[in-house]
């Protein structure tokens, strides 16, 4: 038996259930910790009309499947593709045409005690980083994404807003570019720590109009947007790194006149953060606001979405 954390659309629920049966392309993991993103809160809310056990921040063990897996520590990547679909075949499974995800849409996801995940998704963990820095990997990779979409040279300018817990992450890969990286910070915790990491910090209003050769929006809203779009530069780059929840109303008569480039940026290589972390590069653990039992879940999550609170974990 193992203890789950599920959300029936109208709160959440803990209980004992009978563990899953893998697929013959899957594992079977016992979790070691969890992250609660912003995904999960907006799930909650009602996003993608979710119902199911939330979860897709993890490092675990894998207890069931191929020998060379056993015993192994790991992370998983979230989308499950077809492996047949045009987008498959082109290596593009974040983008499969029948995707699912790991505790977002068609899949259960990882705040059990237990759950599955394909073979296909997994990657190990090197023993030189913790399960504290690698329940970071999934988010981290996706931070990293926005290098494999765009070039950014040493002498460009880039401003990236909302800094939370994808955008602290995101604020500190593209400082390891060496161009002229600035977060524009909102309260005293985020100038802290971006002053310990040796980032530029800035409040909006004194962040140059028009002047950024790159601007990364990681605020999901549609005032965040506004803003990255009055801080770009006529032929620059607005990367948009979180998802909305809503219809937005958006100046793309803006985006046209000044012929700005928007980058969509999802999901990443966890490779790379593997590797961020297995160097120390990215420092995670003064992100991390709270440690809670999965049985906690309830208040675990009521402390995530409270405003400011950056990481909170699950465990076992």
């Amino acid at each position: 038996m193992r203890r789950v954390v599920e959300f029936d659309g109208q709160r959440v629920i803990v209980q004992q259930e009978a563990a899953p049966k893998p697929n013959p392309d899957e594992v079977l993991i016992q979790l070691r910790l969890a992250g609660i993103c912003s995904t999960d809160l907006a799930l909650m809310r009602g996003y993608k009309d979710f119902h199911g056990m939330l979860g897709h921040e993890f490092v675990g063990e894998v207890i069931s499947g191929p020998d060379t897996w056993l015993g192994q520590r790991v992370v998983g990547e979230i989308n499950i593709g077809c492996g047949v679909c045009d987008m498959c075949q082109r290596g593009l499974k974040s983008h499969c045409r029948q995707r699912r995800a790991l505790g977002i849409f068609n899949y259960d996801g990882a705040f059990g005690d237990v759950f599955r995940l394909p073979v296909a998704n997994l990657h190990r963990v090197p023993d030189s980083v913790s399960d504290r820095q690698a329940v970071f990997v999934e988010p981290l990779a996706a931070a990293a994404q926005i290098l494999q979409q765009i070039h950014i040279q040493p002498q460009q300018r880039v401003v990236v807003i909302g800094l939370g817990r994808l955008g602290l992450l995101v604020v500190q890969v593209l400082a390891h570019t060496t161009a002229e990286v600035t977060g524009v910070v909102r309260h005293e915790r985020q100038v802290a720590l971006l002053r310990q990491w040796g980032i530029n910090a800035s409040r909006v209003e004194d962040v140059p109009l028009a002047q950024a050769d790159v601007v990364v929006d990681c605020t999901g809203d549609v005032e965040g947007f506004h803003t990255a779009l009055a801080l770009v530069r006529p032929r620059g780059t607005l990367v948009l790194k979180s998802t909305y929840e809503g219809l937005s109303a958006v100046e793309l008569t803006k985006v046209a006149v000044n012929e700005i480039t928007v980058v969509g940026s999802r999901c990443g290589p966890f490779p790379v953060a593997i590797r961020l972390l297995a160097h120390s590069r990215i420092d995670v653990e003064s992100m991390i606001d709270g440690v809670y039992l999965l049985e906690e879940a309830s208040q675990a999550l009521t402390h995530a979405g409270q405003s400011g609170t950056l990481k909170i974990l699950l465990k076992p």
